[in-house]
């Protein structure tokens, strides 16, 4: 299923849904972050996903990480959390998301890369890599509050 991301774009559908989801800033050993380039969309982005009604956030962001990465990860902190209703998210099964996402850090404690069926390629990216990766500015935004090492969390 295809999606479309709108960001303050005034012909963007109207919501009919919204998802609580959980996403992770996982980092190497030489500090690259892990990214996904998605089937969907074909924009690199961190792993995340939408919120089980027997999770709880972080366990969110753990199986996220691993369902579409391999990647077995514990969560170490938290960059943020992302509600901006400008953010819209259309599906072509007709659901049009609205999305609140609070994003974690998190590091790998075993398993190891493996392609899902949501990705087309999976890489940890060096930070000075990431602006040439085509990707939506709301998961730059994610990445850049991370690298920017803010002492208290991003609200928003």
């Amino acid at each position: 299923m295809a999606r479309t991301e709108y960001y303050d774009d005034p012909d963007a559908p109207e919501p009919n849904s919204l998802v609580v989801a959980a996403s992770a800033v996982v980092t190497d050993e030489k500090g690259r972050v892990l990214l996904q380039r998605r089937r969907d969309n074909d924009l690199w982005a961190l792993p995340g996903g939408g919120m089980d009604m027997a999770d709880s956030l972080p366990d969110t962001a753990v199986r996220e990480t691993k369902e579409e990465t391999g990647l077995d990860v514990e969560i170490t902190g938290l960059v943020g959390t992302y509600t901006d209703p400008r953010h819209v998210i259309a599906y072509t099964d007709g659901e049009v998301r609205r999305q609140f996402n609070v994003c974690f850090t998190a590091r790998v404690v075993g398993g190891s890369l493996a392609m899902s069926d949501e990705s087309s390629e999976i890489r940890f990216v060096a930070p000075s890599d990431i602006d040439a990766l085509p990707m939506h500015h709301t998961q730059r935004l994610r990445i850049q509050h991370f690298l920017e090492n803010r002492p208290t969390p991003y609200l928003g």
